[in-house]
């Protein structure tokens, strides 16, 4: 270590406090919590607003997205990438959706990766890209007409199982898997992704009258099993398969399922939560997150308790309290059903403080580490009383997503300062590049006139920086305040799994106690 590397290290044990996100306490204002929107592109739901609209205008209403949730300091988008057979890039492995293009299969104009850029725009401010897909839903309809000859109804028609007004994989078949883990596996190798998520579709949710067909495949891999211990046994194997592949491919990439709310009702199972759910994930959608966490093939878990506090026969407080007594291995959040604000038959959602209420039962639970909610354009110039309750209470202050329980690491690069330049009313700084971890950003922390610097302190985080640069040095600029021109400015990297180096002060208050010398040194 370089004297000046010294210098910055010993300053930082001297004046700053240093927390880890396992070790947290619950408070208000929390430093560490997962703050996720999902962005539904199926049917238009979330983005692109028209598939017909040209890529400009797509590009300003994705920003739009982002900028009105880093106002609210939400720090993940979980973006629905395939949503049928089809695809939001350019790919061989399915056509381009008509939810992008207008038409399954019409490229973008000039072919752009319109995902690489989303990507990077999400990175700039600072968020998370959860990379959504559907993996078993094969079209939205029976109107194959609309299909491209290159989607896989077409091209291997003996996958295919009709059901509810719908085509599905066969989840049964070897081959629907491997093509399947190779779309996923494509994705991670080519994509600058934070993780690969999928949502409670797997099976599909049963409907009174209709029968899943897959007996032919039953008969031939059943292999003594009961029908339903096929099926999850297939998901299983799906499931297991796809988190070797993405750790193969890509460690720091996480794996996460967002499965419905109910895993089984206590009426069929002691283990089972005391809700009265028509359908459940082990009964009817044959998922079984329970032996996926078992498994530790998941990093993370996003139950969706779309219902309000109080509901009858699923209410939110009841499940979870379960999902928080049965999580075992992987990070848990919570799903919660934003949508429903104003328009449910429930009339709890009416009432403004549904959500923030939530929010707070959610804290309560020391291994519960945050939400997602479902879906963006909720809070985009709507429902304005509950995003100022909101950004006035519980996401008043920026915070940082938990790292999940496998990713857990020590970041051995710290920032060090080279040089800094002061330029009208900007401050910039050169950091030494860091050479032994891989740098996702560098968060900024400031301190007002006579306050410390604790890093614990959600009310101290000013913004995080992308990392750009490739090679040599990293540069921030800072913006002086005239209204605390003596603030104390601190940094920190964050690597690719989440974790956060110890900071360094960027302009020290204890310089004198330390020779100027050593800050001088290049």
């Amino acid at each position: 270590m370089t004297q000046n590397k010294f210098a910055f290290a010993l300053i930082s044990f001297l004046i700053l406090s240093f927390s880890t996100g396992s070790a947290q306490e619950k408070k208000s204002f929390p430093k560490n919590e997962f703050r996720a929107v999902w962005i539904a592109t199926v049917a238009n739901i979330d983005w692109p607003k028209s598939s017909t609209d040209p890529i400009e205008k797509q590009k300003a209403d994705y920003i739009e997205i982002l900028d009105n949730y880093k106002a609210l300091n939400y720090n993940a988008v979980i973006v629905q990438i395939r949503t049928a057979g089809d695809a939001f890039y350019p790919t061989q492995l399915a056509p381009w959706s008509k939810y992008l293009t207008g038409k399954q299969g019409e490229a973008t104009d000039g072919n752009i990766d319109l995902l690489a850029w989303m990507i990077t725009q999400t990175h700039l401010r600072g968020f998370e890209f959860h990379a959504w897909m559907n993996p078993y839903r094969a079209t939205m309809d029976l109107n194959t007409a609309q299909l491209s000859r290159q989607h896989d109804y077409y091209r291997h028609p003996e996958w295919m199982i009709k059901y509810a007004g719908k085509w599905y994989y066969n989840p049964a078949l070897p081959e629907v898997q491997k093509h399947l883990v190779a779309v996923v596996d494509e994705v991670v190798e080519k994509y600058d992704i934070d993780a690969i998520h999928f949502d409670d579709y797997f099976y599909p949710y049963k409907v009174t009258g209709e029968n899943f067909n897959d007996t032919a495949s039953f008969r031939k891999y059943g292999d003594g099993m009961s029908i339903d211990d096929f099926r999850r046994n297939n998901v299983n194997d799906f499931v297991e398969a796809v988190s070797h592949t993405i750790k193969n491919a890509k460690p720091w990439v996480q794996f996460g399922i967002s499965p419905f709310g109910v895993w089984r009702n206590k009426s069929v199972d002691p283990r089972g939560s005391d809700t009265q759910s028509g359908q459940t994930n082990y009964d009817d959608l044959f998922a079984d997150p329970m032996a996926w966490m078992e498994n530790c093939w998941i990093d993370y878990l996003v139950p969706q308790l779309y219902w309000s506090m109080e509901h009858r026969t699923a209410s939110y407080s009841k499940l979870i309290k379960w999902w928080a007594e049965n999580t075992t291995n992987v990070a848990l959040y919570i799903g919660n059903g934003s949508y429903k604000i104003n328009t449910d038959s429930d009339k709890r959602w009416f009432n403004p403080k549904e959500i923030p209420n939530q929010i707070d039962l959610t804290r309560s639970y020391p291994n519960i580490n945050g939400n997602a909610f479902f879906s963006a354009k909720v809070f985009i110039n709507k429902n304005k009383a509950v995003t100022q309750l909101l950004a006035d209470s519980q996401y008043k202050y920026p915070a940082l997503p938990y790292v999940v329980p496998n990713s857990r690491k020590i970041v051995l690069d710290v920032p060090s300062v080279c040089e800094r330049l002061a330029v009208a009313d900007t401050t910039k700084y050169v950091l030494e590049f860091p050479t032994h971890s891989k740098i996702r950003y560098v968060l900024i922390y400031a301190a007002k006139k006579g306050e410390r610097i604790d890093t614990n302190d959600a009310s101290q985080i000013v913004d995080k920086i992308a990392f750009t640069e490739k090679e040599f040095y990293i540069t921030i600029a800072i913006k002086n305040t005239s209204s605390e021109p003596q603030s104390t400015y601190a940094a920190s990297f964050i690597d690719f799994y989440g974790n956060e180096s110890l900071p360094t002060i960027l302009n020290p208050v204890l310089l004198p106690l330390l020779n100027q010398s050593l800050y001088n040194e290049k």
